[in-house]
């Protein structure tokens, strides 16, 4: 119940969307893990399994100690990894290199000194095979949509 009234106190947040060549980027308010956990209810309330959770901006921090960097990314950063069974056959079907479009990947993070809440995605290419354009507007669409839901 509590996640419940959570996710319909977020969908109250403005949000906007941007997009550049190769990432669209949503931002929203609220706090990193109140977003966080309606991102993960979203992709979970589809009937979609997360495979993994990637700990980016623990990745980055730790790591950037024994690079020399100094500079702090993230200040919160995950990734959901997971995969739809029906658009991914259709994608794979229609190309079967479309096997690196798989897992799908929605980020969640913060960044130092900018109170918003982002949620991101890497944008699918266009390519030469209209069967697997339209599978891949199909993931753009499925991404879109639990984003949406997530805020």
């Amino acid at each position: 119940m509590k996640k419940i009234l959570l996710l319909g106190a977020l969908l109250c947040l403005p949000f906007s969307a941007l997009a550049d060549g190769y990432a669209k980027v949503f931002k929203t308010q609220g706090t990193f893990q109140d977003v966080r956990d309606s991102l993960q209810l979203a992709i979970e309330g589809k009937g979609l399994v997360i495979n993994h959770t990637n700990q980016i901006a623990g990745m980055l921090e730790r790591t950037g100690k024994d690079l020399g960097a100094t500079r702090q990314v993230y200040v919160k950063g995950e990734q959901f990894e997971f995969c739809s069974a029906s658009i991914s056959r259709r994608m794979m079907e229609a190309d079967v290199q479309a096997i690196t479009m798989c897992p799908y990947i929605l980020s969640v993070y913060t960044v130092p000194d900018d109170p918003n809440v982002y949620l991101a995605y890497r944008k699918p290419p266009e390519t030469g095979n209209p069967a697997l354009n339209k599978a891949l507007a199909e993931v753009a669409a499925l991404l879109d949509e639990i984003i949406e839901e997530a805020m």
